[in-house]
C-alpha cells in the first residue's frame, strides 16, 4: 500500500471519463518497484481502464550530452520492454515533456507522475498541472523518506536531518508492489507521434563531445546484478574500506539511482535484509546523505548559485581569503585535460573522463583542489560544477549539486584557518597517502586508460 505522504495532487481538476490512465514517467525510469507506476495501475484497475506510459526526451535538458543521453536511452529500452510484458504501452516523445503529456492527457482520465526536485523538473510539472483538465497526481518514490515528511525546511547538515529521517524510516519502508493492470493497452492505437528509441539518439540535437562510457551497462537488470554482487562480495568490507579507491568495495549504484533505474527503497530493503556489518554505513550514504541532497535542492531553488548556497561562515571566510596567493592556478581547459602538477588529481579527472564516475573519496579531493588552484572561490565553484555535470553520469542531480557545494563548506563546519581555504575543510596529497596507496590508484587509472583507448 502506498503511504499517503508520498502522494500529492498538483492541481484541483477532477477525474473524467477517459480512455486510459496516463503515467508520466520522467524521474523513475523503471518498470518495477516504482511507486508512481503502482498508483497508476491501482487507479486504472479501479476504473477498469488500461495504463499508458509516456516519457519525453528533450534536446535541451541542462548540461546533458551524448554520454548522459545514451545511458538513459539504453535503460529506457529495457524499461519499455518490461512495461510491455506487463501489458503497458509506452509512448516516447521527442519534445519537451510537458508538450507530450498535455497532448495525451486530452484522452486520459487522470495523470500520475513521479517526483523530481530540480528547477526544470518542478517547472515541467507545474506547467502540466496548469494546462491539463484532469488531475495530476505526483508520487514520490525515489527517496526512502519523502522530502517534506523528513523536514519542513532546509537542513543545516547531516547531523540535523539524520534523526528526523531515522524517526520516519519505519513509516516508509515498504517497496512498491509490481502487480499488472487488468486491461492491456498494447493494442491501443493512439494519435501520437511516438519515436523509436533505436533511432532517436541520432536525431537529438545535443552536445556529442563527451563520448558514452564503456564501463557501465545501463538498465534495471544490470543495476540489480551489481547490487546483489555488492551485497554478496563487498558490503561486509564497506565500512572499513569504502574510502580506499584501490579496493573495489563500492556498490556502483549512483548512475542507476540518478536515472531512476533502481529504487532506493528496494536497495535499502535488500541491504537491511543482508545482516551485514557494513549495512549501517552504507545506509547512511544511501538514505541520510543522499536525502540531505534532496532536502537541499528542494528548499533552496538557487542550489547552483555560489552566493546563495553556502552558510554565512563559509561565505565570509572564503571572501576573507579570496585574494590569497595561490601556488598554482589552472584554466578550466587545463583541469578538463587533467594537466595539473598533481598526479593524484589528474588520475581522478581521468577516471571521470573515462568512466563517468569518480571514486567518492577522490571526488572530494578533486573538488577541494579546484578551489585551491583557481583565482577565486566563485571561479572554482563554476569550474567544479561544470566538470562534474559534464562528465559524471550521476552529475546534474541533487547529489551532484550538493557534493560540489560541500567542497566549499555546505553541510560542514569551520576548521582550522589557513590560506585560500580560510576555515573551509582542507584536503591534501599527504592525507591521501596516509589513507591508501595513492600511487597504486594512479597506476590503476593509467591501466584503465590504456585499456579503454586501445
Amino acid at each position: 500500500m502506498l503511504e499517503p505522504e508520498r502522494i500529492k495532487k498538483l492541481n484541483d481538476e477532477v477525474e473524467k471519463s477517459g480512455e486510459f490512465v496516463l503515467y508520466w514517467m520522467q524521474a523513475s525510469q523503471r518498470a518495477e518497484e516504482n511507486q508512481a507506476l503502482q498508483m497508476a495501475v491501482n487507479r486504472a484497475n479501479e476504473l477498469n481502464l488500461p495504463v499508458i506510459t509516456y516519457f519525453g526526451i528533450t534536446d535541451d535538458f541542462p548540461e546533458g550530452n551524448l554520454r548522459h543521453y545514451q545511458f538513459m536511452i539504453e535503460g529506457l529500452k529495457e524499461t519499455k520492454e518490461r512495461l510491455a510484458g506487463r501489458g503497458i504501452k509506452t509512448m516516447i516523445g521527442h519534445q519537451s515533456p510537458p508538450e507530450g503529456i498535455i497532448e495525451l492527457a486530452e484522452e486520459a482520465a487522470l495523470v500520475v507522475v513521479d517526483r523530481g526536485y530540480l528547477r526544470i523538473q518542478r517547472n515541467w510539472r507545474k506547467t502540466v498541472a496548469e494546462e491539463i483538465s484532469v488531475p495530476l497526481i505526483q508520487v514520490e518514490g525515489d527517496v526512502v523518506v519523502p522530502v517534506e515528511a523528513a523536514s519542513d525546511k532546509e537542513e543545516y547538515a547531516a547531523r540535523t536531518i539524520r534523526p528526523k529521517i531515522n524517526d520516519r524510516l519505519d513509516d516508509f519502508s515498504a517497496p512498491a508492489e509490481n502487480f499488472d493492470p487488468d486491461k492491456s493497452s498494447l493494442d491501443m492505437d493512439l494519435q501520437f507521434d511516438s519515436v523509436d528509441l533505436d533511432e532517436i539518439l541520432e536525431e537529438l540535437n545535443i552536445d556529442r563531445s563527451v563520448k558514452p562510457v564503456r564501463t557501465y551497462t545501463s538498465g534495471t537488470t544490470r543495476a540489480k546484478e551489481l547490487l546483489e554482487d555488492f551485497i554478496k562480495d563487498k558490503l561486509d568490507q564497506y565500512a572499513e574500506k569504502s574510502n580506499d579507491p584501490t579496493v573495489d568495495v563500492l556498490s556502483e549504484m549512483s548512475p542507476y539511482l540518478h536515472f531512476g533505474q533502481i529504487s532506493p527503497i528496494f536497495i535499502a530493503d535488500r541491504i537491511n535484509d543482508s545482516g551485514s556489518p557494513g549495512a549501517e554505513d552504507y545506509l547512511e550514504q544511501l538514505v541520510v546523505r543522499r536525502e540531505l541532497s534532496m532536502n537541499f535542492v528542494y528548499y533552496n531553488e538557487d542550489y547552483d548559485d555560489f552566493s546563495s548556497i553556502l552558510p554565512d561562515w563559509a561565505l565570509e571566510t572564503l571572501s576573507d581569503h579570496a585574494d590569497d596567493p595561490r601556488d598554482y592556478v589552472y584554466t578550466r581547459e587545463e583541469f578538463e585535460r587533467a594537466e595539473t602538477h598533481d598526479p593524484y588529481w589528474n588520475a581522478a579527472q581521468k577516471e571521470m573522463n573515462l568512466t563517468g564516475k569518480t571514486h567518492g573519496y577522490m571526488r572530494m579531493y578533486w573538488g577541494k583542489k579546484i578551489l585551491e588552484w583557481t583565482p577565486d572561490p566563485e571561479t572554482g565553484f563554476e569550474i567544479t560544477l561544470y566538470l562534474n555535470n559534464k562528465y559524471e553520469l550521476d552529475g546534474r542531480d541533487p547529489n551532484g549539486f550538493t557534493g560540489v557545494a560541500w567542497c566549499y563548506g555546505k553541510h560542514d563546519r569551520g576548521w582550522k584557518e589557513r590560506e585560500v581555504f580560510g576555515k573551509v575543510r582542507y584536503m591534501n596529497a599527504s592525507g591521501l597517502e596516509r589513507k591508501f596507496d595513492a600511487e597504486k590508484y594512479c597506476e590503476q587509472v593509467d591501466r584503465l586508460e590504456k585499456k579503454l583507448t586501445e
